[in-house]
């Protein structure tokens, strides 16, 4: 049990906090990680902080239901209360062994999280947090309770409270205390009370029924009917207002049979797994090809998405984002609804992979980072997406939805930042790794799991819970579905590999949940470095299960080529280019046209190339349709030629020009002859060629020398840009290192601010007035004030003897502080020693130590 100094209980929290082990601090500031930003000079100043109102709320919202219902029976409870008060609050007069199992988890972190101090025999909660917490008027009770009888009747008159006593069949007293003493004793005692609620009318006990477990409050008029009457004269109603009363705390209590809370939920509820896998769950084997499966999918729409914005993509929107036209066509473009579009677009640009290019006009598109990513093998891009997915804080769910100002909010644009995002997105990882492999959780239990952990968190101040949280885990099941984590519902092995700590197998992440409470991996920053080493171990684990690039492909007559699988990347690039896609799934189809055919001709293939790239990447021989196709197309291509007059179209064969000027179609592009061999139109030369494509023939653009120009696609890239940083929720848990430094910062600061130090003796005789009221000042707890033949002899002392001493210092900025130093140098005008507020060593001018103390005790 904790102590205070001198073995008498602490008084205060700070004394609390100082019977205790560095590692119960370490233990504080991790797990309220606020508390350190700054870090506390000394333990008074932790205290001060942790008992903050904004602190208090930020710790009371990361507990367990279980644990935030016993910090709200202990808010209820007389101050000190005992452990076993606390218990009986919780148990009620019956027992109940899970709670009582329960119980020491629950109080050990709430004292763990400094918002209750003091021994079992006289636990305190803080006080911000009862505030918070405990019953009023304005605020009711969690629990349900109402105020006790002391409370309820402060400010009755005397003959009131002797007119209750009566009626409830209590001897009179003689003031408005023993009153009040005298009616808690009898709302308090069992055996009383039960008999005093049996002479009760029946509709009386019905008045009771109804607020028993709150609100304890009703309304009544200015002639109530009989049994409110009833319960009014004997105290079991008492006024809160002129038109209201109240039950109060006590009678309340004995009504519950002593429990605080009607539904106490010791124990987290299981996680019960989806209807269809009750009986037998999917085989792990199904899950993995089915996660893999879609793990590809990912790469693949990923890769179409930075396709389709290859030569610079949809415009930003002034406010940022992309506007709903954008994202819509996007959406067409990718085959997906528009919040999957929306999901894949976050996902790039939470990846590095897409970015504003930061032009005049600013337009999204690749960054070099993607030219990087693609060079990578298939597991490992996927595992650069799955980490950027964990731990990004943009949530594409929100996308469509409206801000608090009635905005719209956009895709890539501002304020769709929500820090709880991978707090939740890991949990329900962790969870579903906690079942059985091949399983899929019910949703609905998986969601109860989660309130339970985190009841507060969202909690609206009409006490309707806000469902952001239970909105992003249906976010975190569907989004986990499409990039591949999770294979029909259930936790894929490559997953389990992503969420394994660091230096252990998969398998070893089933076990998340702490004997604290505290759900693991949650409050845990995981390093870049740790992180990558995730990414490298489920890049590995997927890995067997993706298929091998292909360097072939199925030629048909109908035209068509089959991909029965993915193709290696130069295979792909110029299949793409040759012909369209024509369906997708296991295998991709491709089908040559015209169009395509042309389309490669114009990139700068020739038809013998086309024939080769064919025969070299074809199980099956070249269909002669398909031949005929390529040469029929060659043979029309660049026999028109067109150039910039304004536009001019010239051939060889006049009967071709001849054709050209008498189709109707061509009237639009105004064209008259200039030569037989060459027409003249007004329109420029890109409108002019897609004008006669479009009337059948096959033009080939020309340079100002005359030489046929190639046409290939200009990949726009942006700068260099970084991922997005994401917006955490709260200040970021410290690592091992700063929690060590800040605890040994805050134990010397506060040994400076607490340690016992020697008087400075008065001068004798007529000496100094200043030097007398700065012995006065030492006495009363200021900075010591000695002379400088004083302070050097007493340094010099010090170092001499090994000790420590207490001093006053001015830095060069005129800030004044106290210092615990042990002296090992004096020369030249400075003192050298260990400082044990900063933990090092440091070396003071002379002239800037404002004077000396000896310590009462030596802190080394």
């Amino acid at each position: 049990m904790p102590e205070g100094t001198g073995g008498t209980p602490p008084r205060t929290l700070a004394e609390a906090l100082r019977t205790q082990g560095d590692g119960s601090l370490v233990a504080l500031l991790r797990a309220r990680p606020d508390l350190l930003n700054p870090v506390p000079s000394d333990l008074s100043q932790l205290a001060t902080r942790a008992g903050t109102r904004a602190s208090v709320v930020r710790a009371l919202e990361r507990l367990d239901r279980f644990t935030l219902q016993t910090a709200e029976a202990l808010a209820v409870a007389t101050e000190p209360a005992p452990y076993d008060t606390l218990r009986a609050l919780l148990t009620g007069d019956e027992g109940d062994p899970e709670i009582e199992a329960a119980l020491p988890r629950a109080v050990e972190t709430l004292r763990d999280r400094a918002l209750i101090w003091g021994a079992d025999d006289r636990l305190r909660l803080v006080r911000t947090a009862r505030e918070l917490l405990a019953p009023s008027p304005t605020h009711p009770s969690p629990t349900g309770l109402g105020p006790t009888v002391a409370e309820a009747t402060a400010g009755m008159s005397p003959g009131r409270l002797q007119e209750i006593l009566t009626a409830a069949g209590l001897p009179s007293t003689h003031d408005p205390v023993s009153a009040v003493a005298s009616l808690t004793a009898l709302f308090t005692d069992r055996t009383r009370m039960a008999a005093l609620l049996d002479t009760a009318p029946v509709e009386a006990l019905s008045v009771l029924d109804r607020l028993v477990w709150g609100p304890p409050y009703g309304e009544v008029t200015s002639s109530p009917t009989p049994p409110v009457q009833w319960l009014r004269d004997r105290g079991l109603l008492l006024p809160a207002t002129t038109r209201t009363v109240v039950l109060p705390r006590e009678a309340a209590l004995h009504l519950r049979a002593g429990r605080a809370h009607r539904t106490p939920e010791p124990v987290a509820p299981a996680i019960a797994p989806r209807a269809s896998d009750a009986s037998a769950g999917a085989r792990p084997q199904v899950v993995d090809n089915t996660a893999a499966g879609q793990a590809y999918t990912a790469l693949a729409t990923i890769e179409e998405l930075a396709k389709d914005w290859n030569e610079g993509g949809p415009n930003v929107l002034r406010a940022g984002g992309l506007s709903v036209r954008d994202l819509k066509r996007t959406a067409t473009a990718l085959d997906v609804t528009e919040p999957v579009a929306a999901f894949w677009v976050e996902l790039a640009y939470a990846a590095g992979l897409l970015a504003a290019d930061g032009e005049t006009d600013e337009r999204y598109a690749p960054t070099p980072a993607y030219d990087d990513w693609q060079e990578l093998p298939a597991p490992e891009q996927w595992a650069r997406l799955a980490t950027a997915w964990l731990t990004a804080t943009r949530t594409a769910g929100l996308v469509g939805s409206q801000d608090s100002k009635g905005r719209t909010l956009a895709a890539l644009g501002p304020d769709l930042d929500r820090g709880a995002a991978p707090e939740v997105r890991r949990r329900i990882l962790d969870l579903l790794a906690t079942l059985p492999e091949g399983t899929a959780p019910d949703p609905e239990s998986l969601l109860g799991r989660l309130r339970w952990e985190r009841p507060l968190r969202g909690a609206s101040g009409t006490g309707r819970h806000d469902d952001l949280r239970a909105r992003l885990a249906a976010w975190t099941l569907n989004e986990a579905e499409m990039l591949g984590i999770t294979g029909r519902g259930a936790l894929a092995s490559h997953a389990r590999a992503l969420l394994a700590p660091d230096a252990m197998d998969a398998p070893a992440a089933t076990d998340v949940v702490r004997a604290s409470g505290d759900p693991a991996g949650t409050d845990v920053a995981r390093t870049p470095a740790e992180l990558a080493g995730a990414g490298a171990r489920a890049a590995r684990a997927l890995a067997p299960l993706l298929p091998e690039p292909l360097d072939h492909v199925l030629l048909q007559a109908d035209l068509t080529a089959v991909a029965p699988g993915p193709l290696l990347r130069p295979l792909a690039e110029l299949l793409a280019i040759a012909a369209d896609v024509e369906s997708k799934g296991g295998a991709t189809v491709y089908r040559f046209t015209p169009g395509s055919v042309r389309r490669a001709l114009d990139a700068g293939q020739s038809a013998s190339d086309l024939h080769d790239f064919l025969r070299n990447h074809s199980r099956t021989p070249v269909p002669q349709p398909l031949a005929y196709l390529i040469d029929d197309v060659a043979r029309k291509h660049g026999h028109l030629r067109v150039g910039a007059a304004s536009a001019y179209v010239r051939c060889d064969d006049e009967a071709v020009l001849d054709e050209i000027l008498a189709d109707k179609r061509s009237q639009g592009l105004r064209l008259r002859r200039l030569a037989p061999t060459v027409l003249a139109g007004h329109a420029d030369a890109v409108t002019l060629l897609d004008g006669l494509r479009v009337m059948g023939f096959a033009p080939a653009a020309e340079s100002a020398e005359g030489d046929v120009m190639i046409t290939r696609a200009h990949a726009h890239r942006t700068p260099p840009r970084t991922a997005p940083a994401p917006v955490p929720d709260g200040p970021p848990t410290p690592d091992t290192a700063l929690l060590g430094a800040a605890v040994k910062a805050i134990r010397a600061g506060d040994l400076a601010a607490t340690v016992v130090h020697k008087p400075v003796p008065e001068p004798s005789g007529s000496g100094s007035a200043a030097l007398a009221s700065a012995a006065a000042a030492s006495r009363n707890g200021a900075l010591p004030r000695t002379t400088s033949a004083e302070t050097l002899a007493t340094v010099q002392a010090a170092a001499m003897t090994g000790s420590a001493v207490w001093i006053g210092y001015v830095n060069a900025e005129g800030a004044a502080s106290q210092r615990v130093i042990a002296p090992v140098r004096v020369e030249g005008g400075y003192v050298t020693g260990y400082d044990h507020t900063a933990d090092e060593v440091r070396t003071y001018p002379l002239h800037r130590i404002t004077g000396v103390a000896e310590l009462a005790d030596d802190p080394a």
